[in-house]
């Protein structure tokens, strides 16, 4: 089956967190002939691409990215028949079909590590293995080689008697990290992803694929975080390139999710002539709420940060030759609207909810690189609100909800947390109608329903004008449209003092110039020195253009953004 070619540049992928999208047969699970059944829906919405997150056999215990066998579908979401035909449905509608290859780690359920567990040297050799601190041999386990943590909490090193030694885990107990120094590894992984491109996929999503080349010596940290020793490994660019060449996927649309990375790796790994990536998910612009550097520790956005994070890897991947993944949500993080301040009037014309969500969407989509819709950005879904923590399903969440109430907070005081930040908020079900379950399933969900599903969601809004979905709508259109968002060179402006909480840029090729600006201030603000006098208003989030002063200043209202093109 041939794969759909489009200009990564001027194309719009929207993310499928399948388990959540659409669920066609009544288990209340999402799967594959749910998103079959929706296709037309992504379709008008006008997206080029639809990435879908990883459907394969797994045992569910981190939301199906520990992976049992790379090559087979979970029943659970359908057979084969049903992915052919999902591809053969979307390419006959111009839409390219993007899968999620997790090829840091397995699951420990998977067939390699199961026959590293019964002796197979050759299957040792796929995973970490490392002896403790202090062992004495013989089964005695001593401590863990180093002190580092996972990213769910606790030591990243568990000790296995069956194989003698401590694994690796960079993530949940239940996925050891792959020894990619080992080739065989390496070609075992391309022939995951040439399997699937054979299949007809036109596009992969590389999961923390910036972890996969572990440091030369494994020592400990100061706190026992471990990610940016791990992150942008000593071969990783090697691998990636021997992984693109193996496979068979130069050229087509791949992204790199990019964890504790830098600027001047994401350029190496999107630097066309270097034929590794196309483009990589960096996530710094997405922890300037974070206390002290803790996602667990609540603070307002740092708005001024948030700029400077923008700014630095927009000009400097561009001064690379780089490229951005441009989003605000995905399945991993809590919902941008509620995080940036879109908490009142959810459903309503002229609410928080409404005016941040327009304002973040014009933010991503006039910036240069591609823009990411999750699954209900175009609807304007928010973080869940859940009442109890019972109602949660992600490990992270559960693990460090304990870890708080261990740390002395009450049991109100982690909920709180935990519902600004678990992933769950952006994995509740797709909010297709105001109906029992938002129209997702006929039975019981696998995760609950927010209540605002009676106010948001895509009946209440496709074809409606004015609505959130059909301005996204119109972005995605301009984004088509206009060369100047898809070629552009990018620039960052001063906005002036009375501003603090405005991002303005411009976006300029040949005579055309285009303007943003963007205000994360819940009160009104003063923008100067943006020289749009003269200057066609585009599009905004309110109805009608920000008032200009007779100085040339703009007026900005609460979460106010606007594009002006000249």
């Amino acid at each position: 089956m041939a794969a759909i070619e489009k200009d990564f540049k001027r194309s719009v992928v929207y993310q499928i967190y399948i388990k959540s999208f659409c669920d066609s047969d009544g288990d209340g699970v999402g799967d594959l002939p749910g998103i079959t059944s929706k296709l037309d829906y992504l379709a008008h919405l006008g997206v080029d691409y639809l990435w879908i997150t990883p459907f394969f056999p797994s045992p569910q215990a981190d939301g199906g990215y520990d992976i049992s066998d790379y090559c087979a579908i979970d029943p659970v979401y359908g057979t084969m028949d049903d992915f052919d035909e999902l591809v053969r449905e979307a390419h006959a509608r111009d839409l390219g079909v993007m899968l999620d290859m997790v090829l840091c780690h397995t699951s420990s359920e998977h067939a390699w590590f199961q026959r590293a567990l019964a002796g197979d040297g050759r299957y040792r050799r796929y995973y970490i293995l490392r002896d403790g601190r202090g062992s004495t041999g013989a089964g005695d386990p001593g401590e863990p080689p180093t002190n580092w943590q996972c990213a769910f909490g606790g030591s990243a090193w568990e000790w296995e008697p069956r194989l003698g030694k401590w694994y690796l885990h960079m993530h949940d107990v239940s996925q050891p990290d792959l020894d990619w120094t080992n080739p065989e590894v390496r070609a075992a992984c391309a022939n995951v992803v040439r399997f699937w491109r054979e299949r007809g996929v036109d596009g992969f999503r590389f999961d923390v694929v910036s972890l996969i080349s572990k440091p030369e010596v494994f020592e400990d940290t100061p706190d026992g975080s471990c990610r940016s020793l791990v992150a942008d490994g000593p071969h990783v660019h090697e691998y990636l390139r021997e992984l693109v060449a193996a496979s068979g996927i130069d050229g087509m649309l791949t992204v790199g999710e990019m964890a504790a990375t830098t600027l001047e790796n994401c350029i190496l790994y999107t630097a066309p002539e270097r034929h590794e990536l196309t483009q990589t998910f960096s996530f710094h612009h997405l922890k300037v709420d974070y206390a002290d550097g803790d996602k667990w520790k609540l603070m307002e956005p740092d708005i001024a940060r948030l700029r400077e994070i923008l700014r630095s890897w927009q000009e400097g991947m561009q001064a690379g030759g780089g490229w951005n993944a441009l989003f605000w949500d995905n399945h991993d993080q809590p919902r941008a609207i509620t995080r940036f301040g879109g908490r009142e009037g959810a459903g309503e014309r002229g609410g928080s909810w409404e005016r941040v969500g327009r304002m973040l969407a014009i933010c991503s989509f006039t910036l240069q690189g591609t823009p990411y819709i999750f699954q209900g950005d175009e609807l304007g879904m928010t973080n869940a609100g859940y009442p109890s923590i019972d109602c949660f399903a992600d490990v992270e969440s559960t693990n460090n909800y304990r870890i708080l109430m261990e740390g002395g907070a009450t049991a109100e005081e982690a909920l709180h947390v935990v519902n600004e930040r678990s992933r769950d908020n952006g994995r509740t079900p797709m909010q297709w109608t105001s109906g029992p379950h938002a129209g997702f399933t006929t039975g019981t969900p696998w995760l609950a329903v927010p209540e605002n599903h009676v106010l948001v969601n895509a009946e209440a809004e496709v074809g409606v004008a004015g609505s959130l979905f059909e301005f996204y709508r119109e972005l995605v259109r301009l984004r088509h449209e206009l060369p100047v968002l898809a070629e552009g060179i990018v620039r960052f402006l001063d906005a002036g003092a009375q501003a603090p909480k405005v991002i303005a840029f411009e976006r300029t090729l040949g005579d055309a110039r285009l303007v943003t600006v963007c205000s994360f201030d819940s009160e009104p603000s003063r923008a100067t020195g943006l020289d749009v006098d003269g200057a066609r208003y585009l599009i905004g989030s309110y109805d009608d253009a920000p008032v200009s002063g007779a100085d040339g200043a703009l007026e900005l209202r609460p979460y106010e953004a606007a594009v002006f093109l000249s």
